[in-house]
């Protein structure tokens, strides 16, 4: 009996506006309204201003590690614009472009790098989830939360983000059958930036794109641009409408870079060959779209001067609020622990010792004064 062919596919690569400012029309052509791509290039330009406050803050022992965002503020940014505001944005800890746009103020991102769990305590109605440092299991929180939209009816969709090095993971393999066998409204974009910490994407993963990963699952793949923001905003538009309307999940491989560091901690130059990063600067998201813009006349010196002002001042004021954020009581440990202590626990709270521990309340010393009280 001859053989046949079961499967055959392709997957296309989006591009509207390249590095070299070539624009498709046909494509881009009232996608993102003019005014509103001002104010996501200026939001833009503030993350980026963060980015290297945030460097220092770090290096001057004011924050804890810190991984950088610059290169890639065009992926989040661009997801969080094409998105409803009730859609789940279930972040790694590269998005801060695309939560700010959400609502999310600036000194939540420097209260976690801080080490103040405040910065986690994102407000419900921005429906984004904290950022998630484990590399993966983010993927999973995004399946259950679209799960859940899904068992209820709601019309809202889960899109979780993530890097190339975290298609390795299980948990990545995980979700994306879940959400594929059980027809869960999630959209995957995963972040290439081609290195996974020091490892190379050609060592993560052999095939010619991470976006067919979600082929072997029967998902909709697409590779797009991640440094172009029109290119990101269409090809993640089509993948809510697709979770929105038929409950379907679609894999988005945005090909973009980090022009950083992994994070403070590390130090690229031991593996990265300069002329590789000087490669990507010049395909550097922000300077794509100011050319863009100014050749719109919609951009001009001097609005880009008074903008560089207004970024620093908004960062400013964001690192004033961190640093200036009152103590928390030492109790917290226990308020936001527990909906009801017992008797022990009323003890260990008091008395910030656990010597206790296996002994009778009534029988341990009085408890001293906490916090002045």
């Amino acid at each position: 009996m001859p053989t046949k062919t079961v499967f055959k596919t392709e997957i296309e690569y989006v591009s509207i506006l390249d590095e070299h400012g070539q624009y498709d029309p046909k494509l881009g052509d009232g996608l993102v309204p003019d005014e509103d791509l001002i104010r996501l290039y200026e939001h833009m330009t503030a993350c980026r201003h963060l980015d290297e406050v945030a460097f220092k803050l770090q290096r001057s022992g004011r924050m804890g590690t810190y991984p950088q965002n610059m290169g890639q503020e065009a992926t989040s940014l661009g997801a969080a614009y094409a998105l409803e505001k009730t859609d789940w944005m279930v972040p790694c800890y590269r998005e801060n472009a695309g939560l700010f746009w959400r609502g999310m103020p600036m000194e939540m991102v420097l209260l976690h790098w801080m080490g103040d769990e405040r910065g986690n305590a994102i407000p419900r109605e921005l429906f984004c989830t904290p950022l998630a440092i484990p590399i993966g299991t983010q993927m999973l929180h995004a399946a259950g939360l679209a799960w859940a939209a899904k068992y209820r009816d709601e019309k809202r969709i889960a899109c979780t983000f993530f890097g190339d090095g975290a298609t390795s993971e299980g948990d990545f393999h995980e979700a994306m059958n879940f959400s594929a066998n059980l027809d869960l409204p999630v959209v995957f974009l995963c972040q290439n930036n081609f290195w996974a910490i020091s490892v190379p994407g050609r060592i993560q993963c052999s095939a010619p794109t991470l976006a067919q990963r979600g082929l072997a699952y029967g998902m909709d793949c697409i590779q797009c641009d991640g440094n172009d923001l029109f290119a990101v905003v269409k090809v993640v538009r089509e993948a809510a409408r697709r979770a929105r309307e038929e409950n379907r999940p679609t894999f988005i491989e945005a090909v973009t870079y980090r022009l950083g560091d992994h994070t403070t901690a590390d130090d690229a130059r031991r593996y990265r060959d300069q002329a590789e990063v000087d490669l990507w600067k010049a395909r550097d998201p922000l300077i794509r779209l100011r050319g863009f813009m100014k050749e719109k006349g919609l951009w001009n010196d001097s609005k880009e001067a008074e903008l560089q002002e207004k970024a620093e001042r908004e960062v400013a004021e964001a690192v004033q609020r961190a640093e200036g954020i009152e103590t928390p009581p030492s109790t917290d440990v226990f308020d936001h622990t527990f909906a009801e202590l017992d008797p022990q626990l009323t003890l260990q709270r008091a008395t910030r010792r656990t010597t206790s521990i296996g002994q009778s309340p009534d029988a341990a010393a009085p408890a001293p004064a906490v916090d002045g009280h």
